[in-house]
């Protein structure tokens, strides 16, 4: 069943989207949905990372809770720099911070939180994945960022993907 399969949520979503992309309930629609729910799996196997191994899914909720509140946090702070960027401008920056997180579902999730957090752009991973590069929309403290990012967010990744 396992080679049929491979990815059975995959396989489900792609008849499913097939189904309602359609928008018909002819037996060859669920027929063609079926075909799809097999086939895009079997064909995009190699486009698949390993999966994932989570060593600590409690640390896991708790980043989800971090980010969720950075995310307001930082969307209030945005919008009260670009208010008040005619009197003071945000002093943008691009920030180099050195990562010791080397696992790829890691870093995936990494650039997945530093997209979703407002004020912070993931620019560019070094080809030898010791460093990110950041655009931050207003760092004051170069260091101070550094060490906050790598506490709220590289350090829960390391002990969730180990």
């Amino acid at each position: 069943m396992k080679r049929l399969l491979p990815a059975p949520l995959l396989s489900l979503a792609s008849a499913v989207l097939w189904l309602l992309l359609s928008a018909s309930a002819s037996a060859g629609t669920w027929l063609m949905a079926a075909i799809v729910g097999v086939a895009v799996p079997l064909l995009t196997a190699s486009l698949r990372p390993d999966r994932a191994k989570l060593a600590n899914p409690q640390v896991l909720l708790r980043l989800v809770g971090v980010v969720m509140v950075d995310v307001l946090s930082a969307t209030m702070q945005v919008a009260w720099r670009v208010l008040r960027s005619r009197a003071h401008a945000p002093r943008s920056a691009f920030v180099a911070i050195p990562l010791d997180l080397q696992d790829v579902h890691g870093l995936a999730a990494l650039a997945l939180i530093t997209t979703v957090v407002p004020g912070t752009v993931w620019s560019e991973l070094t080809g030898d994945r010791r460093s990110v590069v950041l655009h931050v929309f207003d760092v004051a403290n170069e260091a101070a960022f550094i060490e906050h990012y790598k506490q709220r967010y590289e350090r829960p990744l390391m002990e969730i993907f180990v």
